[in-house]
């Protein structure tokens, strides 16, 4: 299967997703437990959304394999891995906050292949493939062209653990007196789409998941931006995406080392 088949694949599963999670929304959200922390929730909206996703997976593409936030792990034989983020900003679903996503990657030993986010609120739709440049509903993105790190305004979320929030907080003086500002909206697969078509000129954050940013960071890269993982606080892994111009001060503001991998 070609990248650009492997992509309309993905945005048909995500819009699937995306309607399971609407109709859930509108008969409002049960079964919500905690996670990591009292403050990292999951609801069976969740739950139901990554069950359909693997469902239709088992059925179209029984032989790839498949990883998912609430625990979807299939092994396959193809070279391929699906990364599933059924439901990514649960805290703002929860909260009928109309910030939140479907977040579906593609991968192969390379990276990613195919990827999509779908805001299911909005009804926008985010795909991209590798080779094959990133859209928003079948229109050509590109990152922004702002190159002036006073001029930037970034996204960034925080982690759900008490230490790490605390020491992410402690960096936001000296960040947001460099930049236009910030924002917060709750959803890192959103963040990454937003700056594939320039809504963001740069977005980073601590210790988020592979599934958070698998389709976001293909977004990015695809509509000619930056993605790379660095250091963050406490030595934590830190995801940071920007234009390739805005990249490099970036990094520097937010005072990391190259960890010496780019995802």
């Amino acid at each position: 299967m070609s990248p650009g088949a492997l992509a309309k694949l993905a945005e048909s599963l995500a819009r699937a997703a995306g309607a399971l999670l609407l109709d859930h929304a509108s008969r409002n959200a049960v079964g919500v437990e905690s996670k990591s922390s009292s403050t990292d929730l999951v609801s069976a909206a969740d739950r139901a959304s990554e069950a359909l996703l693997v469902d239709r997976l088992g059925a179209l593409r029984p032989d790839d394999a498949i990883v998912g936030e609430e625990g979807a792990s299939r092994a396959g034989s193809t070279g391929l891995r699906w990364v599933l983020d059924p439901l990514d900003g649960t805290t703002n679903y929860l909260y009928r906050a109309p910030q939140w996503a479907v977040s579906i990657a593609v991968e192969d030993a390379h990276g990613p292949v195919a990827g999509c986010v779908f805001d299911p609120s909005r009804g926008e739709c985010f795909t991209a493939s590798r080779g094959g440049g990133a859209d928003l509903n079948g229109r050509p993105i590109t990152v922004s062209t702002t190159s002036d790190l006073a001029h930037a305004l970034l996204g960034t979320g925080f982690a759900y653990t008490a230490e790490l929030r605390a020491a992410q907080a402690a960096r936001l003086p000296a960040i947001i007196a460099a930049v236009r500002d910030i924002r917060r909206a709750g959803s890192a697969a959103l963040d990454l789409a937003w700056v594939a078509c320039g809504r963001l000129d740069g977005f980073y954050e601590t210790d988020i998941q592979h599934w958070d940013y698998a389709a976001g960071r293909l977004l990015v890269d695809e509509a000619g931006g930056a993605f790379a993982r660095e250091v963050g606080p406490h030595g934590r892994p830190e995801v940071v995406a920007a234009n390739v111009a805005l990249a490099p001060a970036l990094a520097a503001l937010l005072g990391q080392q190259p960890a010496g991998q780019v995802l």
